[in-house]
């Protein structure tokens, strides 16, 4: 008899909560609408995060959409005395801007829409915010790592994760268009998760519809990644990358592991633990944002991420193809509160990206610059004398037969692409984007920024010619600024040819946001596009020539960007 009754509490209490979950929605959606366009609560006037907290836990099931607006605007002056907003910005990204949801929906009286447009006609200009305040300040709310959040911050989270998407996110056009109805449902997912884990896994995929590599970190910010994303106790024996549907091994990193498991390399995995590869990667991609599949695979190859596992057990039974061989094996993996191998990893993935960061492209007749290493220019060197050491540079390269610039990393130093090499090459107009930055005036639009900020003012500026061949490398690693200061020397050099793979696709500035729970949320703010309006976002930037690895390829530590150079010598 108490299994039954508590079986019935069970189905009430879930009833309950399910008869809630569109009122939550509701509540959220006019939440963020009067939180970034009232006047008082934009303003820092009076506190959105405190009119969110005390009314949240006010919302019963069954109230209908103009009960829900009610109790969010009934405290709030709704009576504007000044003159509504002008926006005179002509060049305006609104395709994010959508107000459907109530200007459309039935359910809405007429004084309630006229209340929300009211409230919108005579929006807050957020170019009035005192100086050092922003747009997306918002407050921290900390708890024990290993405390589940209240319903109602949990809630907060889930509000400001939409609101950001709604007004701050330049790119919620290239979102699933089905947003909304999801997030519905992760709402209902967050509303009922009884742990902190279960909570993080609900950020986890909310965030991943962002689509946005900028994105990639929030991962890291999960208290219990290692049990929802990888294994943060047990790394490969082996390292690998991903190619296809498989793992390549490409070196044996413990070879008595790999021995005892019949693992060498050139083996190609297919499955895990009874799992295909190339299901894996589907799962990884509903957790992780990245703003296009070739990053996603870029980033779960990368070893010491260690994300490609779909579990943290420590050992694991593979499938492999081996030649022609087909066969299943189990093998360890390396313990991660093992010191001595522990050790051992670290030194081969110094080594490893050791070379990477010094593979250099020498030759007499190329001038290479790689963009992660630009810094060394300016050692030893007097400010006074930056500019005679750089001309000297870029006159040395400018009587090469070739010029390559390799931006398959992070710029070290932006002033040498953005400043120096326009200043030597470029004539005075390099007009090379289109820069959206937020729209002070209507928020959740992003106005078109002066061109005079696209290069540097140089009095006097010259302009010296260069008619060798030019080479832009790129690849996946290729990321936000790196992006940036090649379509800077796409411009510059109209002859250069791009040469690699699908660069990251998230272009712009990093915009910064606080969520309850001590975790910071970080996405692309600005739209990039070339100057005839092509999106860089998820795209990437424009590649004339797709270079792919083969196995042997990658086996062979070929560079084959720097073999298509030297070839274009001969």
């Amino acid at each position: 008899m108490k299994k039954i009754t508590f079986f019935i509490l069970f189905l009430v209490v879930q009833q309950f909560i399910f008869a809630q979950k569109n009122q939550y929605a509701d509540f959220i959606k006019t939440w963020n609408f009067v939180k970034y366009y009232h006047r008082d609560l934009a303003s820092g006037k009076n506190d959105a995060d405190s009119l969110f907290l005390v009314n949240i836990e006010k919302v019963r099931p069954n109230q209908n959409f103009n009960e829900i607006i009610t109790l969010i605007t009934q405290n709030l002056n709704t009576q504007f005395s000044s003159l509504p907003i002008i926006d005179n910005n002509k060049d305006i990204l609104s395709v994010n801007q959508n107000f459907d949801w109530f200007q459309k929906n039935k359910k809405i009286s007429k004084e309630n829409k006229n209340l929300l447009n009211s409230i919108y006609k005579n929006r807050f200009d957020y170019g009035l915010l005192p100086k050092g305040k922003s747009v997306n300040d918002e407050k921290k709310y900390s708890f024990a790592k290993e405390e589940n959040l209240p319903l109602k911050y949990r809630l907060l989270a889930m509000a400001k994760i939409q609101g950001t998407v709604d007004y701050l996110f330049p790119h919620k056009y290239l979102m699933d268009k089905n947003f909304d109805s999801y997030f519905t449902i992760l709402l209902d997912e967050a509303v009922q998760s009884s742990t902190r884990k279960d909570f993080e896994k609900v950020l986890a995929k909310t965030i991943s519809q962002f689509q946005d590599s900028h994105a990639f970190s929030f991962y890291r910010e999960l208290n219990y990644k290692d049990g929802i994303l990888f294994n943060v106790s047990y790394y490969s024996p082996f390292d690998f990358q991903i190619v296809g549907d498989h793992l390549l091994v490409t070196h044996l990193i413990f070879p008595e592991i790999c021995s005892k498991a019949r693992i060498k390399t050139g083996d190609k995995i297919t499955e895990i633990n009874g799992k295909k590869v190339s299901e894996i990667i589907k799962e990884k991609g509903r957790l992780l944002s990245v703003s296009n599949h070739q990053k996603l695979i870029y980033v779960l190859s990368t070893y010491e991420y260690n994300l490609i596992w779909p579990d943290n057990l420590p050992k694991k039974t593979l499938a492999v193809r081996s030649g022609s061989k087909k066969f299943s094996t189990e093998i360890e993996l390396i313990s991660a509160a093992d010191k001595s191998q522990v050790s051992v990893l670290a030194n081969y993935i110094n080594n490893k990206n050791g070379k990477i960061k010094n593979r250099y492209l020498i030759n007499k007749d190329i001038a290479y610059f790689k963009t992660d290493a630009t810094m060394h220019f300016m050692e030893n060197v007097d400010d006074d004398k930056l500019d005679a050491k750089m001309d000297s540079i870029l006159e040395d390269a400018s009587h090469k037969k070739a010029i390559v610039f390799d931006m398959r990393g992070y710029p070290d130093w932006g002033g040498f692409v953005f400043y120096y090499v326009y200043k030597y090459f470029s004539p005075v107009e390099n007009y090379f984007y289109k820069y959206y930055e937020p729209n002070l005036k209507n928020l959740g639009t992003f106005n078109l920024r002066d061109p005079k900020y696209n290069y540097p003012q140089i009095e006097n500026k010259t302009t010296h010619s260069y008619s060798g061949k030019v080479f832009i490398l790129v690849n996946p690693d290729t990321r936000s600024a790196s992006e940036w200061y090649s379509m800077s020397l796409q411009k510059i050099f109209p002859q250069s040819i791009t040469i690699g793979q699908q660069t990251s696709g998230a272009d712009g500035d990093v915009v910064k946001i606080n969520l309850p729970g001590d975790y910071l949320l970080e996405f692309t703010g600005n739209g990039i596009f070339y100057p005839d309006n092509t999106q860089t976002q998820q795209k990437g930037i424009r590649i004339n020539e797709l270079i792919q690895y083969t196995d042997q390829d990658i086996l062979d530590n070929r560079d084959l960007e720097f073999e298509r150079v030297l070839n274009s010598l001969q």
